[in-house]
Formats: C-alpha cells, structure tokens, sequence
C-alpha cells in the first residue's frame, strides 16, 4: 500500500502517525471526515494516537468530539489504552473528555428515552435479580432484589434496594430513581428514603458542550490508575448460539415448556456464552507488579481451574517511560495500513503484557410469546436509563440486544463474572398478582392494562431535597469495580504461604484452633472438589488441593452419598444455630 493510498483512504490516521496535529485541526474543522473510522488494525485515530504516545494528536482529536468512550478490537478502552502508555499527562486529558462525554450522553440520551417511553402503553413490572453461583457454597453470600418498575406517560420510577458493594460486602438500603421527561429536558430524583432525601439532576439537551471543569480527574485518581493493573470483562457473543432444551428420561425427549409467574415458557440454552477478563500490567513498575501479583494470587481460582493464558506481545520488557518506544518493531506505515500484510506478534505501543482468563457458560432463557410487555418498546429503554449508573443493567443490556428467539424473556439466567450468575425474573405484571400501592390494574377481555398515580413519581413529603448533580450519576467504572470487589471477596484469607481450605477462602476467616472443626472444614472442601472432578470428568489426583482426606479412591456413588451425608450435616448444624438464636431472643424479650 503506497503512501498516496493510505493519505487518500486514512487522512486522519495518517497525519496522526506522524503526529502533525496543526494539519490535523485543520482537516477536522472541515468536518467532512469521520473521527471513528477504523483502520485494518481496528483503531480509530484517537486509539492510534493514543497508541503511539502522541499527545497533540490526541489533545486535537478530543477537542473536535473523538469518541473518548470507544473500545478497539481488543476491547480495550481509549483510557485503557492511554494508563498503558503510563504517561499521567495523557491519562488527565482522556479522562476528562471522556467524563464530559458521558455527562453530554446522558443529556442527550436520557430526554430521547423518555420520549420513545411516552409512546408506549403505560405499565408496572417486578424485575426479580437472583445472583447464584455455580459454585458451592459461594451462594450462600449472593444477596437477591427485586426492582420494581413504574413506568407512566414519559415518567419513570424504579426501586431497588441492592445498591452495590460496599468495601468488599453487599451494600443494601432503600433507594428510588425518577426519570421525568419535558420536551428537550429531563428531571431525575435519586431518593434515600433511608436518610430521607432527595437528590435532583436537571438535564437540558445540549447543543454546546457545556465546561464541566468539576470533572477534572484528581492526582491521586490517576496515579491510581496508573499504579494497577488494567482490567476489562466482556461477553463473548461472537460463538453464541440458541437452542430448544429438552426434557425427558430414557430416550424420549421433548422441548422443554414451563410455567412462570403464571405464563407458559417455551425454555431455551444459549450455547458458547464465554466471560473473558483480560488484565494488563505492562505500565507498572517492578513493586506495583509485585503487589498486583500478590493481591491477585487465590487458592480459589486454581481451584475452580478457569482457563488462564499469559502472554506477552509484540516485544521484551519495557523499563521507564522515557526510554520505551512507541515503534518498537519499527513498523513502516506501509505495512501498519495494509490490511493484507501479516504483522505476526509485532504491533505499535508498548509491549503488551497481559493475562487472559475464560470461562464458558450456558445461558438460559424462559421466553413467553404471549407476554403483555413488548421487550423493544418497553423494557429495552428502561434497561438503558439503568445500564449508564448500574453494572448489572449494563450485562443484562449486552445480553438482550442479541438476536433472542421469538418471545419475551420472561426468565433469563446469564453470566455476570467468573463465578456469579444473574438470574432476572419478570412477574407481578400490571401488580395483578400482588396490589401495590399507586397502581391500579385494569383488568379487560382482551387487554391488560393500569392506571399509576402522579405522586409515585414526585418527591416523598418531608424529605430534604438537596441540590443538582449527585456524585453517584458518574459513578466511574462500575463494572470494574463490582469485579474488583468480587475478587476481594474471595481472596485468601492466610499469608501467601500458607495453607487455607476453600472453605477458609470464601468466609475469609483464619484457621481456628479447634481441630474437629478444620477436619470438618477439610472434608467438605474435599467433597466439592470430588464432585467437580466427577462432574467435568477429571482425575480427582489432578485436582490442586492442599491435603488428601481417606477416601480418595470412593467410586461415584459413594462420593456422591458423602457429598449429601455432608450437606445434611451442614444444614443440621445451621438449623441448630438459628434455633438458639430464637431461643436467646425469646428469652431477651421475657427478661424485658
């Protein structure tokens, strides 16, 4: 590919590899070319500049609208990509646009979702999210919610009381979000209704970016940044494909139907659904690594034998910022642009050191082809007001733009991360199963409807109404931060060298003195590694446990009766446990 030719088909990336910024505002002020083109490498030219350590480049194409949100082949993000450089100058300059970028989003996004609503019949539904895990014992920690969703004219309310995490634990309270639409405007409440307040958020659709200089990132936020490893988790939905379960024994199978919430499903699995989470660590130094390595090293997840690759691409180590290469292959344009040439292991950048971890799962899917609600029209839009603030929406969002089989999905059970499963169920339609107040169902021959009350989407009387723009609206990174807390909790709970059962590991609580019950403890870790062995068809010698119980050599049906006698016990002893705590606060109440 001659220069002449990639001038004429990649004019803004090739300015951008030679970093002449004063042409390239100049070209862009025409605004004749499209800013998110993306060249045979899968960068726009804000990813290549960025890439390529050009802060000019990268200056100018933020300041004419780049896209500061958008992800590469790699699904990398621009601020990924620029904490990789390891340059805090550059970090500043993305994080701020794109924060801004984010704010101008929502107040374009949020009135355009109200109007579409507005056109659609009014309604009230029950989301009920279930996190379960598909491994023992670690369900016994995932808390469940349900959001209730009101939805009339261009106004929308949605309740929840599972906020998030908090310092590694579930974070609970009871909050209300109100989305209320006007024309080119939109009104949004968060209401605590634990601390009886009431935060507003008054949104215009902004023709003019607006000078947000209160989301100037602070030092310490980006030397945060810099100084961990980067993360990113997404669903691949590249191999994912539908199919009818069945049901049945001894040969006969038939598709499988069930009822749910009172309507007929027809069940369906959706096949090669993998999670990848990639981590990069190229940009830290020798010590941060080693805390990164450290903090990251778990019993569980050799345990639980989720698929790991390291690797690093396209060069050696790199040492300081000044003396890494952002060419270190010395890579000629001609060959970067041509889309036919093989560049092998090489690329731009610094050296890329990463570690990929996969897990495949089977989704699930409960459709009804008789559902009231309409999944485009209705719930879609909801999902996207959630998705923006909340890392669970924006799964669920990932998983239901897809090309679902004919139906609403009344039921869906979809992978979040390596080890936490969400289960969301539609119910209590119209609230013509359960009465809840400010909703008036209509019940008809041929439709269902309702009719909601004005005040369920206005401020409670008697609570504080505090000013525009709470903090939580650009909550930063959600969904890394939900994975990072995850992962905390579930961290070994002993020194780097000492031996934790997996039972020790998910409580997080030390070896105790008492020898029965570390026996017990070791038994039931033992008993979860058998049966995962039996089930994934591995030699239970293979498995990376600490210390070997008697038994070891059991078939599959002693083990299995184990695994059950083991289980009963577990159970006994807490239903023991909480009838003496009903004992004790029976006798609280008498000595009172």
């Amino acid at each position: 590919m001659s220069s002449k030719s990639i001038r004429e088909e990649f004019p803004l990336h090739w300015l951008v590899w030679h970093n002449e910024f004063s042409e390239l505002d100049k070209e862009l002020a025409k605004e004749v070319h499209n800013k998110e083109k993306r060249d045979p490498r899968g960068r726009t030219p804000l990813h290549l500049a960025i890439t390529l350590g050009h802060l000019e480049s990268t200056r100018v194409l933020l300041q004419h609208g780049a896209n500061a949100n958008a992800e590469n082949r790699g699904y990398w993000s621009v601020l990924h990509e620029a904490v990789s450089t390891g340059d805090p100058e550059l970090v500043q300059i993305v994080l701020k646009h794109r924060d801004q970028q984010r704010y101008n989003s929502r107040s374009v996004g949020v009135p355009e979702l109200l109007q579409k609503l507005k056109e659609s019949p009014d309604f009230y539904v029950e989301m009920k999210w279930e996190f379960t895990s598909w491994v023992p014992l670690v369900s016994r920690m995932c808390p469940s919610d349900t959001y209730r969703v009101y939805k009339s004219g261009s106004s929308v309310r949605i309740d929840t009381t599972l906020l998030g995490f908090d310092n590694t634990s579930w974070q609970r309270g009871s909050r209300s979000y109100i989305f209320s639409g006007a024309e080119n405007s939109a009104t949004i409440m968060e209401i605590d209704h634990d601390q009886r307040e009431v935060f507003t958020e008054t949104m215009q659709l902004q023709l003019i970016s607006p000078d947000i200089s209160i989301l100037r990132p602070t030092d310490d936020a980006i030397a945060a940044r810099l100084t961990n490893p980067i993360v990113t988790t997404y669903i691949d939905t590249e191999k994912i494909c539908f199919e009818r379960s069945k049901s049945g024994l001894w040969g006969w199978r038939s598709d499988r139907a069930e009822t749910v919430n009172g309507h007929d499903t027809k069940v369906f699995s959706a096949f090669n659904v993998e999670v990848v989470t990639k981590t990069r660590v190229e940009h830290l130094s020798d010590q941060d690594r080693e805390k990164s390595r450290k903090n990251s090293k778990s019993p569980l997840e050799s345990f639980l034998g989720v698929a790991e690759e390291h690797n690093k691409a396209h060069g050696a180590s790199n040492g300081d910022l000044s003396s890494v290469s952002n060419n270190p292959s010395s890579i000629k344009p001609e060959e970067y642009f041509n889309k036919h040439f093989d560049l092998g292991n090489r690329d731009i950048g610094r050296p890329i050191e990463q570690t990929v971890k996969t897990q495949k799962f089977k989704a699930t899917l409960w459709l009804c082809e008789t559902f009231p609600l309409s999944l485009q029209e209705q719930v879609v839009p909801i999902i996207d007001l959630m998705a923006s603030s909340n890392a669970h929406f924006k799964k669920l969002k990932d998983f239901i733009t897809l090309q679902l089989p004919a139906g609403f999905p009344v039921k869906i059970e979809i992978p979040l991360f390596h080890v936490l499963n969400a289960k969301i169920t539609f119910g209590n339609i119209f609230a013509m199963d359960q009465p809840m107040e400010g909703v008036h169902p209509i019940k008809g021959a041929d439709v269902n409807a309702c009719v909601i009350d004005d005040p369920c989407f206005e401020a409670p009387p008697g609570y504080r109404v505090l000013g525009d723009g709470h903090h939580e609206r650009l909550r930063d990174e959600a969904d890394e931060l939900l994975q990072f807390a995850i992962q905390q909790s579930l961290l070994d709970a002993g020194t780097e060298n000492e031996q934790v059962t997996f039972y020790e590991a998910l409580s997080r609580a030390r070896p105790t003195i008492n020898s029965r019950q570390k026996q017990e403890e070791r038994f039931i870790q033992q008993a979860i590694a058998d049966s995962i062995a039996i089930q994934s068809g591995k030699n239970i010698e293979q498995l990376p446990v600490m210390d070997r119980m008697p038994g070891v050599g059991m078939d599959e049906e002693e083990q299995l009766r184990m695994a059950i006698a083991l289980s009963e016990q577990e159970e006994q002893r807490r239903k023991d446990e909480d009838e003496e705590l009903q004992r004790i606060l029976q006798l609280s109440l008498t000595e009172k």
